[in-house]
């Protein structure tokens, strides 16, 4: 297996613990999280803030991997997300791009439905 696509895998494992600070570790300091229908996340804070809004909320969270393709430093997964936001449990297909350098998350944009998290 490629080292990028394992700290892709590695990472999307780790949300099922629900730990920020071990999500955390998996950045590189001046990274950039991006769900595509919001504004991005700059650094390790403001990932950590964006991080605090579903993780502490959902008592369960999954990253299913159904697709994940790696060339050079990008990792792109097909996934379904399952959380819960608001008190419904949602199932989300999500699409996720992530840039790797030295062995740390540089960039990550997911792309997917609102409507689906807000249980529309």
């Amino acid at each position: 297996m490629d080292t990028n696509e394992k700290v892709v895998r590695d990472f999307c494992a780790a949300f099922s613990r629900r730990d920020i600070d071990e999500l955390l570790t998996f950045f590189s300091d001046d990274a950039i999280y991006h769900n595509i229908p919001m504004a991005p996340a700059k650094g390790t804070d403001e990932i950590r803030a964006t991080l605090e809004m579903f993780v502490p909320g959902s008592p369960e969270i999954s990253f299913e991997l159904l697709n994940v393709a790696a060339a050079g430093p990008v990792v792109f997964t097909e996934r379904i997300d399952r959380m819960t936001i608001a008190g419904n449990k949602v199932a989300a297909p999500v699409c996720g791009v992530f840039e790797i350098l030295d062995g740390k998350i540089a960039a990550w944009r997911d792309y997917f439905d609102m409507q689906q998290f807000l249980g529309g």
